[in-house]
Protein backbone atom coordinates (compact mmCIF):
# COMPACT_ATOMS: atom_id res chain seq x y z
CA UNK A 1 0.00 0.00 0.00
CA UNK A 2 1.30 3.47 -0.80
CA UNK A 3 1.68 6.17 1.81
CA UNK A 4 -1.03 8.76 1.22
CA UNK A 5 -0.15 12.37 2.07
CA UNK A 6 -2.99 14.86 1.51
CA UNK A 7 -1.60 18.25 0.51
CA UNK A 8 -2.93 21.05 2.66
CA UNK A 9 -2.27 23.50 -0.14
CA UNK A 10 -5.83 22.58 -1.19
CA UNK A 11 -7.37 22.66 2.30
CA UNK A 12 -9.96 25.17 3.51
CA UNK A 13 -7.95 27.67 5.54
CA UNK A 14 -11.12 29.24 6.90
CA UNK A 15 -11.82 25.91 8.62
CA UNK A 16 -8.45 24.24 8.91
CA UNK A 17 -9.40 22.36 12.07
CA UNK A 18 -12.14 20.49 10.20
CA UNK A 19 -9.75 19.40 7.47
CA UNK A 20 -7.17 18.32 10.05
CA UNK A 21 -9.85 16.28 11.83
CA UNK A 22 -10.91 14.68 8.54
CA UNK A 23 -7.35 13.63 7.68
CA UNK A 24 -6.87 12.34 11.24
CA UNK A 25 -9.97 10.15 10.90
CA UNK A 26 -8.98 8.93 7.46
CA UNK A 27 -6.53 6.26 6.36
CA UNK A 28 -4.03 8.94 5.31
CA UNK A 29 -0.52 8.47 6.67
CA UNK A 30 1.07 11.91 6.43
CA UNK A 31 0.12 15.59 6.34
CA UNK A 32 1.90 17.20 3.36
CA UNK A 33 2.59 20.88 4.01
CA UNK A 34 3.79 23.05 1.12
CA UNK A 35 5.81 26.13 2.07
CA UNK A 36 6.34 28.67 -0.73
CA UNK A 37 8.22 31.97 -0.51
CA UNK A 38 7.30 33.86 -3.69
CA UNK A 39 10.96 33.73 -4.76
CA UNK A 40 11.76 30.12 -5.60
CA UNK A 41 8.20 29.69 -6.86
CA UNK A 42 5.68 32.36 -7.97
CA UNK A 43 3.38 31.90 -4.99
CA UNK A 44 3.36 32.46 -1.22
CA UNK A 45 1.66 30.02 1.15
CA UNK A 46 2.54 29.81 4.85
CA UNK A 47 5.44 29.41 7.24
CA UNK A 48 6.40 27.82 10.56
CA UNK A 49 3.47 29.32 12.50
CA UNK A 50 0.85 27.43 10.46
CA UNK A 51 2.93 24.24 10.60
CA UNK A 52 2.99 24.60 14.40
CA UNK A 53 -0.81 24.95 14.55
CA UNK A 54 -1.27 21.88 12.33
CA UNK A 55 1.24 19.95 14.44
CA UNK A 56 -0.97 20.55 17.49
CA UNK A 57 -3.93 19.10 15.58
CA UNK A 58 -2.40 15.75 14.62
CA UNK A 59 -0.14 12.92 15.71
CA UNK A 60 0.44 11.86 12.11
CA UNK A 61 3.69 12.57 10.27
CA UNK A 62 4.12 16.20 9.21
CA UNK A 63 5.87 16.13 5.83
CA UNK A 64 7.05 19.69 5.18
CA UNK A 65 8.06 20.58 1.61
CA UNK A 66 10.12 23.76 1.37
CA UNK A 67 9.79 25.47 -2.01
CA UNK A 68 11.97 28.33 -0.82
CA UNK A 69 15.35 29.95 -1.36
CA UNK A 70 17.99 29.59 1.37
CA UNK A 71 16.17 26.81 3.26
CA UNK A 72 19.06 26.50 5.70
CA UNK A 73 17.98 29.76 7.32
CA UNK A 74 14.64 28.27 8.33
CA UNK A 75 15.32 24.58 9.00
CA UNK A 76 15.50 25.00 12.78
CA UNK A 77 12.25 26.99 12.82
CA UNK A 78 10.43 24.19 11.00
CA UNK A 79 11.92 21.62 13.37
CA UNK A 80 10.63 23.66 16.30
CA UNK A 81 7.25 23.94 14.59
CA UNK A 82 6.98 20.15 14.49
CA UNK A 83 8.18 18.96 11.08
CA UNK A 84 9.02 15.25 10.97
CA UNK A 85 10.32 15.30 7.39
CA UNK A 86 11.89 18.37 5.82
CA UNK A 87 12.32 18.41 2.04
CA UNK A 88 14.45 20.97 0.21
CA UNK A 89 14.78 21.55 -3.52
CA UNK A 90 18.02 20.55 -5.20
CA UNK A 91 17.65 23.64 -7.40
CA UNK A 92 17.59 25.93 -4.33
CA UNK A 93 20.63 24.46 -2.56
CA UNK A 94 24.17 25.48 -3.51
CA UNK A 95 25.53 23.10 -0.87
CA UNK A 96 22.99 20.29 -0.84
CA UNK A 97 25.02 17.89 1.27
CA UNK A 98 25.35 20.56 3.95
CA UNK A 99 21.59 21.15 3.85
CA UNK A 100 20.92 17.43 4.30
CA UNK A 101 23.38 17.22 7.18
CA UNK A 102 21.70 20.18 8.86
CA UNK A 103 18.24 18.63 8.58
CA UNK A 104 19.41 15.33 10.03
CA UNK A 105 21.37 17.02 12.83
CA UNK A 106 18.12 18.68 13.90
CA UNK A 107 16.46 15.26 14.23
CA UNK A 108 14.28 15.31 11.12
CA UNK A 109 14.24 13.00 8.12
CA UNK A 110 15.71 14.64 5.04
CA UNK A 111 14.06 14.86 1.64
CA UNK A 112 15.26 16.28 -1.65
CA UNK A 113 12.81 17.53 -4.29
CA UNK A 114 13.42 17.75 -8.04
CA UNK A 115 11.60 19.98 -10.49
CA UNK A 116 10.33 18.32 -13.69
CA UNK A 117 13.33 19.48 -15.77
CA UNK A 118 16.03 18.34 -13.31
CA UNK A 119 17.66 15.01 -14.28
CA UNK A 120 17.20 12.21 -11.75
CA UNK A 121 20.92 11.41 -12.19
CA UNK A 122 21.78 14.55 -10.21
CA UNK A 123 20.85 12.60 -7.08
CA UNK A 124 23.48 9.90 -7.60
CA UNK A 125 25.96 11.35 -5.10
CA UNK A 126 23.42 12.26 -2.39
CA UNK A 127 20.81 9.49 -2.61
CA UNK A 128 22.49 7.37 0.09
CA UNK A 129 22.26 10.26 2.59
CA UNK A 130 18.55 11.03 2.30
CA UNK A 131 15.27 9.45 3.33
CA UNK A 132 12.96 10.68 0.58
CA UNK A 133 12.97 11.99 -2.97
CA UNK A 134 10.06 14.21 -3.97
CA UNK A 135 9.62 14.16 -7.74
CA UNK A 136 7.57 17.14 -8.84
CA UNK A 137 5.08 15.93 -11.43
CA UNK A 138 3.96 19.51 -12.15
CA UNK A 139 5.87 22.77 -12.19
CA UNK A 140 5.92 23.86 -8.53
CA UNK A 141 4.00 26.82 -7.24
CA UNK A 142 0.30 26.11 -7.66
CA UNK A 143 -2.16 23.31 -6.96
CA UNK A 144 -4.60 21.89 -9.46
CA UNK A 145 -2.15 21.34 -12.34
CA UNK A 146 -2.15 18.34 -14.67
CA UNK A 147 0.30 15.49 -14.16
CA UNK A 148 3.32 15.57 -16.49
CA UNK A 149 3.37 12.12 -18.21
CA UNK A 150 7.19 11.93 -18.45
CA UNK A 151 7.21 11.61 -14.66
CA UNK A 152 6.47 7.90 -15.01
CA UNK A 153 9.81 7.28 -16.72
CA UNK A 154 11.54 9.45 -14.11
CA UNK A 155 10.06 7.31 -11.34
CA UNK A 156 11.38 4.18 -13.02
CA UNK A 157 14.87 5.69 -13.34
CA UNK A 158 14.87 6.69 -9.70
CA UNK A 159 13.58 3.29 -8.57
CA UNK A 160 16.41 1.59 -10.45
CA UNK A 161 18.97 3.89 -8.82
CA UNK A 162 17.62 3.18 -5.33
CA UNK A 163 17.34 -0.58 -5.86
CA UNK A 164 20.79 -0.92 -7.42
CA UNK A 165 22.30 0.75 -4.35
CA UNK A 166 20.16 -1.34 -1.98
CA UNK A 167 18.72 1.73 -0.27
CA UNK A 168 15.49 2.38 1.60
CA UNK A 169 14.46 5.76 0.20
CA UNK A 170 10.87 6.84 -0.34
CA UNK A 171 9.80 8.08 -3.78
CA UNK A 172 7.15 10.74 -3.32
CA UNK A 173 5.13 12.12 -6.23
CA UNK A 174 3.77 15.63 -5.87
CA UNK A 175 1.41 17.21 -8.38
CA UNK A 176 -1.58 16.09 -10.39
CA UNK A 177 -2.05 12.76 -8.60
CA UNK A 178 -5.56 11.42 -9.24
CA UNK A 179 -7.52 8.20 -8.82
CA UNK A 180 -7.00 7.66 -12.56
CA UNK A 181 -3.19 7.81 -12.60
CA UNK A 182 -2.25 6.70 -9.07
CA UNK A 183 -2.00 3.01 -10.01
CA UNK A 184 0.48 3.68 -12.82
CA UNK A 185 2.51 5.93 -10.50
CA UNK A 186 2.77 3.19 -7.87
CA UNK A 187 3.46 0.52 -10.51
CA UNK A 188 6.42 2.59 -11.75
CA UNK A 189 7.97 2.47 -8.27
CA UNK A 190 6.65 5.36 -6.20
CA UNK A 191 5.44 4.72 -2.66
CA UNK A 192 4.22 8.13 -1.44
CA UNK A 193 1.27 9.87 -3.11
CA UNK A 194 0.74 13.57 -2.44
CA UNK A 195 -2.83 14.50 -3.33
CA UNK A 196 -4.33 17.96 -2.92
CA UNK A 197 -7.35 18.75 -5.06
CA UNK A 198 -8.04 15.05 -5.55
CA UNK A 199 -8.69 14.74 -1.81
CA UNK A 200 -9.95 18.11 -0.62
CA UNK A 201 -12.15 18.92 -3.61
CA UNK A 202 -13.79 15.50 -3.75
CA UNK A 203 -17.36 14.90 -2.59
CA UNK A 204 -16.12 12.41 -0.01
CA UNK A 205 -12.48 13.10 0.94
CA UNK A 206 -12.20 10.20 3.38
CA UNK A 207 -13.42 7.73 0.77
CA UNK A 208 -11.02 9.19 -1.80
CA UNK A 209 -8.12 8.69 0.62
CA UNK A 210 -9.29 5.11 1.20
CA UNK A 211 -9.30 4.46 -2.54
CA UNK A 212 -5.79 5.91 -2.94
CA UNK A 213 -4.57 3.83 -0.02
CA UNK A 214 -5.97 0.65 -1.60
CA UNK A 215 -4.04 1.07 -4.86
Amino acid sequence: MPIVAPSFLSANFLNLQADCDMVNRSEADWFHLDVMDGRFVPNITFGPMIVAFIRKATTKVCDVHLMIEEPEKYAEQFKNAGADILTVHIEACNHLHRNVQQIKSLGMKAGVALNPHTPVAELSDIIQDIDLVCLMSVNPGFGGQKFIPQTIERIKQLRRMIDEKGLNVHIEIDGGVTLDNAASIVAAGADVLVAGNTVFKSANPEETIKLLKAI
